[in-house]
């Protein structure tokens, strides 16, 4: 599990979004922390996290709660957070919806399904900096993992949002087929835009051809 090697030893973590609690109980077994909050915000996967719990033994080191986001905590109450699973979209919201316990974290880590570009522009445009990064590939998918600290930092090229600035400058594993996934995407994008005249003549086509551009100038770099 590789969200799992991101979180410090001996951390107050709360994992959001929980669903089965697979993460905290493999982190409480594995001794990496003690204790954790996991939060659901749906009924069904908050009952099976319930049973997943009670199964394990840790119903008593877990703590279950049912709530949206990052409001089922207080401030200070735990210094990592993790959300897992969610579009881009979803977890801005998240981020940005409980400011107070939001800035209260030391480390966020975060594995965005798509949009991974706007996650990593809020965190900037927030004071938070990317302090590290992972390509992980599960069942033939490339899953991104950011993991963000307080602090500033400055990303100088607008296509590294896409891309990722550690990805793209650790060289990691798996970086070729992330690049062909992002233009892909763009292709696609692009081949629903070309029915229509005004569409093709836009700012949106405009930068989607550019973003292609950057992408192929990334690949003849490998």
């Amino acid at each position: 599990m590789k969200i799992a090697s991101f979180v410090p030893q001996g951390a107050k973590v709360a994992d959001i979004g929980t669903d089965h609690a697979y993460l905290p109980i493999y982190l409480v077994s594995e001794e990496i922390i003690t204790s954790a909050i996991a939060g659901e915000v749906h009924k069904g996967p908050f009952q099976a996290a319930q049973e997943a719990l009670k199964q394990h033994g840790y119903a008593d080191r877990i703590l279950l709660r049912m709530g949206n986001g990052l409001e089922i905590i207080s401030p200070h109450e735990v210094d990592v957070v993790t959300i897992a699973g969610m579009g881009g979209a979803t977890i801005v919201d998240i981020l940005s919806r409980v400011p107070e316990v939001t800035s209260s974290l030391s480390k966020i880590i975060l594995q965005p399904m798509n949009a991974a570009a706007l996650v990593r522009q809020w965190l900037l445009q927030n004071h938070w900096m990317i302090a590290d990064e992972a390509l992980v590939k599960e069942d033939g998918r490339l899953y991104e993992i950011i993991t963000a600290a307080q602090g500033e930092q400055v990303i100088s090229e607008q296509i590294l949002f896409d891309i990722g600035p550690l990805i793209w400058s650790k060289r990691l594993p798996f970086l070729a087929e992330h690049l062909l996934n992002l233009m892909d995407q763009s292709i696609r994008v692009l081949s629903e835009m070309d029915a229509s005249p005004s569409a093709r003549v836009s700012p949106k086509y405009s930068y989607y051809t550019q973003k292609i551009k950057e992408l192929e100038l990334k690949m003849s770099c490998l």
